[in-house]
């Protein structure tokens, strides 16, 4: 079943065209990567999906609805959740903070004066479990901007999983990590997608191939390829573009 479809979907921002006519499916159940040089129109995609930006031309399919154009929060409660390159949290909130707000955006509660999250136990539990997941009960009270840039990379990774997504995105999840950092983060991510459908945009290769099960090359705002990541690395079309000629 198709979870994502994005139909001939163009971007040009002041007459300069960046995406041109990509079409492509995501399954449900599927971790689908999205790799190419720079510029070659990755992020932009991921901003139209999410409502961030609007097609030039185009639509975006999310579980056979029309959400072209949507606003980004009406998209996200509808079962979409994403992280960035550059990471995005409450720097001055503590991690417990940071993943109980993800929660609350789950359950849909709004912050009010008759209601007390801190008095919540169903949002307390749920909190507790993710940082449990996530291995952070020892930092679970710290400020997320104490925490190192690995540990940073890990709790966004949390507020995108923490609200029970039916499609998690991550764009570039291991964008500044060493290769002990990324390993681990490969790991969690196979750890805490399991089951479930993910789409990333990724420069690592070996990190995509070791998560990937179908990948898509992008090159000068137009698809190049869709396969298995032995399809693609058996393309010399990517080979020449991309992977090079090892």
């Amino acid at each position: 079943m198709s979870i994502l479809r994005v139909d001939n979907v163009f971007k040009d921002f002041s007459g300069i065209e960046v995406l041109s006519g990509i079409t492509m499916e995501i399954f449900e159940g599927e971790r689908h990567a999205i790799i190419g040089p720079n510029g070659a129109g990755k992020t932009t995609l991921f901003n139209i999906v999410t409502g961030l930006y609007k097609p030039s031309r185009g639509k975006i399919y999310f579980l056979d609805k029309d959400i072209t154009g949507r606003s980004v929060h009406k998209i996200a409660r509808l079962g979409l959740s994403r992280s960035f390159q550059i990471i995005n949290v409450f720097p001055k909130m503590t991690v417990y903070e940071n993943v109980r707000n993800a929660i609350v955006s789950k359950f849909h509660h709004r912050f009010n004066w008759i209601t007390l999250l801190n008095q919540d136990k169903e949002i307390e539990r749920e909190s507790n479990r993710v940082i449990n997941v996530f291995a952070m009960e020892d930092v679970r009270d710290a400020l997320a901007f104490e925490l190192s840039y690995g540990r940073q990379r890990h709790l966004e990774l949390a507020l995108a999983i923490a609200r029970d997504p039916l499609l998690i995105m991550l764009d570039e999840p291991t964008a500044g990590l060493n290769s002990e950092e990324t390993r681990d983060a490969v790991q969690l991510i196979k750890e805490v997608t399991g089951g479930k459908t993910l789409f990333m945009v990724e420069h690592d290769m070996d990190v995509v191939f070791n998560l990937a099960d179908r990948i898509t090359v992008l090159k000068d705002g137009m698809i190049l390829a869709i396969g298995t990541p032995n399809e693609i690395r058996e393309n010399e079309e990517v080979r020449k573009a991309y992977l090079g000629r090892r």
